[in-house]
């Protein structure tokens, strides 16, 4: 994840929730923006 960038993190997390994709998804995005720090 560390690759990604902060924006393309928060706008794949707003699309995942968006497509209701699968929650164990879902919360490795969320991990990750709170490991960053990132306000969403």
């Amino acid at each position: 994840m560390s690759k990604l960038s902060s924006e393309l993190l928060i706008e794949s997390y707003v699309k995942a929730k968006e497509l209701k994709l699968c929650p164990e998804f879902i919360y490795l995005l969320e991990t990750e923006i709170r490991r960053r720090s990132l306000q969403l």
